[in-house]
């Protein structure tokens, strides 16, 4: 936080191996806690996205032709600094998001998850041999990196999302553009140092700060073979459509509505446990957030009393605190929204039992008075015509939905525009394995609130949560960052004499 006499931050760029200072326009960075301003982020011009692309394309051949295992030898030294320097991240996620320091230390964790993946990177790029395909000739395939790539990624996992992406990217033999949000970006300028102090060639790694400005003059650049995004969905939509329309390769994940089947036969303290953590935690600003329980049958009579209660008992407090729960809403614009959002839930009908607008930012802290602070809202009788339960809200409001048995649970599911992630706690095996099989969403998760992948596996969704034909991280994510070349091969000797005008076929 600044004090009055002391100027904000500045944060600029960085591009090829230094930190740039902005030379045109800036917006200024919050702490969400105490709604002070703490720093002044550069928005790039087309000219500064021209400059880091520029940086990457030099760096490119250098980069893409060193072997691999030298490749991963920098991963390595990248994911030793990041252990040393993880709570360093944290805080600086807590700063400008504002969520609970545990938190940020989790997102940090599943960040230097991917890294760890990415350091396997040799046994990853290797391809298939086949011997002696025809007579003399034989053929086999290798993965080749695409280019210069970029990184478009959200405000509320400024350590992570990037880390899905420019870890297997550079690995690949990439070289990165990322262009973070401008709500939280000093995080992004820090991951930029600790691949220098790990050896990374200058100009493999670029960080272009900004805004709608910056992500246009990526859509276009014709040295940018491929875009990663993560979003809302209707930028998630543009960014596919722009991109692909540009011929770049393009994944582009959206937005969520995450729900959570409640069987009668679940065990209740488990199912409480699971929704106060899932609903509320990063107060509810990540794509993989609860966001509606589904209780069926008798249920809602067991859940909602224990759930009104722990709703009511959550601990919001500013984020550096160690006994919080939940912290602040990121933006004051966000804040406003949410805000909407309650009233109307209450318009359309649904019961408000817990209004988190009634929480006053003086018991978040000290100095917490004048941050855009919220407490956990809780509807019941939602019902699946009304906006809260539609449209994803991106906050700490959790619906309740009431229905008679798992096949009126699975229809009212797969009948939604999103299927990112999705959970059902139960235990009874073949409810289990039905669900699984016919719920018609990316990530499923029995009995865990938050399925999100582990690093191998890879993350992504369904329907209008996922915009292109690869998940993020995981193997497919090493495939999105290469593209397959087949080699046949035969030589002189085995060479027969005379033209041939038919095509090459196993003889």
């Amino acid at each position: 936080m600044s004090s009055p006499s002391t100027a904000p931050a500045a944060i600029g760029h960085y591009v090829n191996g230094k930190t740039v200072p902005g030379t045109g326009r800036s917006q200024d960075v919050f702490n969400p806690a105490t709604g002070a301003v703490s720093g002044k982020v550069a928005l790039a011009s087309a000219s500064d996205v021209d400059a880091a692309v520029a940086a990457a394309q030099a760096a490119f051949p250098a980069w893409s032709d060193i072997p691999s295992i030298r490749r991963a030898r920098v991963m390595f030294k990248f994911l030793e600094l990041l252990n040393l320097h993880k709570d360093k991240l944290a805080h600086m996620i807590t700063a400008e998001h504002g969520k609970v320091f545990t938190d940020a230390q989790g997102e940090v964790s599943r960040g230097i998850d991917i890294v760890e993946f990415a350091c396997g990177i040799p046994q990853l790029l290797k391809g298939d041999f086949t011997d002696q395909v025809s007579t003399g000739i034989d053929n086999w395939t290798l993965r080749q990196p695409l280019g210069v790539v970029a990184g478009i990624t959200p405000f509320n996992f400024p350590v992570m999302v990037p880390m899905w992406m420019f870890p297997v990217a550079i690995a690949a033999g990439n070289t990165f553009v990322l262009k973070p949000s401008p709500i939280d970006p000093s995080a992004s300028l820090f991951m930029a140092e600790l691949l220098k102090q790990a050896g990374l060639p200058d100009g493999v790694f670029n960080v272009v700060q900004g805004d709608k400005e910056a992500v246009d003059a990526l859509l276009v650049h014709p040295d940018v073979k491929a875009i990663s995004f993560v979003g809302s969905t209707p930028i998630a939509n543009y960014i596919y459509e722009t991109g692909a329309h540009h011929g770049k390769r393009v994944q582009a994940l959206g937005g969520a509505k995450n729900h959570m089947v409640v069987m009668p036969d679940a065990d209740i303290d488990q199912v409480v446990d699971a929704l106060i953590g899932a609903g509320y935690g990063s107060a509810g600003e990540r794509c993989m957030a609860i966001s509606v329980a589904v209780l069926v049958g008798d249920a809602a009579d067991k859940v909602i009393p224990k759930l009104l209660e722990r709703t009511k008992a959550l601990k919001v407090l500013n984020g550096e605190n160690l006994e919080a729960e939940m912290g602040p809403i990121v933006t004051k614009a966000a804040h406003e929204r949410i805000t909407g959002y309650i009233a109307q839930g209450e318009k359309e009908g649904a019961k408000l039992l817990v209004d988190g607008r009634e929480f006053k930012g003086a018991r978040a802290g000290a100095g917490c008075d004048n941050g855009f602070w919220m407490g956990g809202t809780l509807f019941d009788h939602v019902t699946p015509e009304m906006r809260i339960y539609k449209e994803e809200i991106f906050g700490p409001v959790l619906s309740c939905v009431r229905v008679g048995d798992l096949k009126e649970a699975v229809d009212l599911i797969n009948a939604h525009e999103f299927g990112n992630g999705v959970s059902c706690f139960t235990r009874d095996g073949n409810v289990a394995r039905e669900f699984g099989r016919r719920i018609q969403v990316g990530m499923v998760g029995i009995n865990v609130p938050i399925p999100v992948p582990m690093a191998w596996h890879g993350f992504g969704g369904w329907k209008k949560s996922l915009f292109g034909d690869m998940h993020a991280y995981g193997e497919e994510g090493v495939r999105f960052y290469t593209k397959q070349k087949s080699i046949m091969q035969r030589w002189p000797e085995s060479i027969a004499k005379g033209a041939e005008f038919v095509m090459p076929t196993a003889k």
